[in-house]
């Protein structure tokens, strides 16, 4: 421990084909790390099923940072859980969390580390502006927060990302959250604690693209507010209460205009468009009830939210075996590059 109190801390990258910039990341991040001499800091890679070489350069910039560990998970399991599988490993006074496409800058972390020891327990990135998105992204994730702030009980920032830095109180509580369907954004809420933002420029992607498109956004937005609302279910009751007094009032006016104007019930296309309307209603009804019950399904199963093909903590010697796996057809496979498979070839030959 040093005299503040604190000993260390992790940083957790997870990590899916990112070999254009995982380098150029890793020499910001280390040479932000160079800087923190008051803290024991590691650094912890969860390579979510890489199929380029990704893995390959990890191993080589662990020869030269000792401070690197991997987790390679045994297929690509999606961020949230990557992210989550980095908590699991992390075993420091503070974790921070932070993507390595390099639009979050590492050269903030010590302003992170100063927040934390203030007494905070959760320090999270605050995005001021959104350089490099299409301004129809920016107007979906404008919108997307404002109905998620509306509909769910627990609050969630806005203009925030998974960039933030977390007590070792507050990733002990994630940790026993073991659900499958994590938005992790939400979790980091629901868990309370001390909690502060920290307002940042979020530059444009150095290299690389975007592993989101939008029907992955889709998805991730449905995500976090069946995660955190049961509104839908209740909008999809008032929409039928709705309907079936609209409809009540529409059959008294039908009534009243035969009873005493003696007007003729008329109305094949009505009939057909009102019909057409009430089914397209259910469906919906239908929909809503189904993603619920699906959540449902997914999480009876009980099954682990990952499995870890290889781990390979900080500051260790490699395992020969693990090496020759890699240098093998494996790692060819996995996503070796040449570079990485020679120095491999030289480490395990010293073995």
């Amino acid at each position: 421990m040093t005299d503040s109190g604190y000993g260390s801390v992790a940083v957790v990258v997870p990590v899916y084909n990112e070999e254009a910039v995982v380098r150029e990341f890793h020499a910001r991040l280390s040479a932000t790390l160079d800087g923190i001499e008051h803290l024991r800091t590691t650094v912890i890679y969860v390579n979510d099923g890489s199929n380029d070489h990704t893995l390959g350069i990890l191993l080589a910039l662990r020869e030269q940072d000792p401070r690197i560990a991997i987790v390679n998970l045994s297929r690509n399991f999606g961020k949230e859980i990557a992210l989550s599988a980095g908590l699991d490993y992390a075993d420091a006074d503070a974790v921070i969390v932070i993507d390595a496409d390099l639009q979050d800058p590492p050269e903030l972390i010590p302003e992170f580390l100063r927040l934390w020891e203030a007494g905070n327990d959760v320090v999270y990135g605050q995005r001021v502006s959104r350089r490099g998105e299409t301004r129809l992204k920016k107007a979906t994730a404008y919108l997307f927060y404002r109905v998620i702030q509306s509909l769910s009980r627990v609050h969630i920032p806005e203009d925030t990302g998974d960039f933030r830095l977390l007590s070792r109180r507050a990733v002990a509580a994630l940790r026993s959250l073991r659900e499958q369907h994590r938005y992790m954004k939400g979790l980091f809420s629901w868990i309370g604690y001390s909690q502060v933002a920290l307002r940042y420029e979020r530059a444009p992607r150095s290299a690389g693209t975007s592993k989101f498109n939008y029907l992955r956004l889709w998805a991730f937005a449905l995500e976090g507010i069946t995660s955190f609302s049961i509104a839908p279910l209740k909008i999809a009751t008032y929409v039928g209460l709705g309907i079936a007094g609209l409809s009540f009032i529409g059959a008294a006016l039908v009534f009243y205009k035969a009873m005493v104007y003696g007007d003729p019930v008329r109305g094949y296309p009505s009939l057909m468009v009102t019909n057409l309307f009430l089914s397209g209603v259910q469906l919906i009804g239908i929909g809503v009830l189904g993603e619920y019950l699906g959540r449902m399904f997914n999480e009876s199963k009980n099954r682990p939210l990952y499995f870890v093909e290889e781990h390979i903590p900080a500051g260790m010697a490699d395992d020969s075996r693990t090496l020759a796996r890699l240098v093998s057809g494996t790692g060819s496979a996995i996503g070796i590059d040449r570079e990485a498979q020679q120095q491999a070839v030289r480490i395990a030959g010293g073995i």
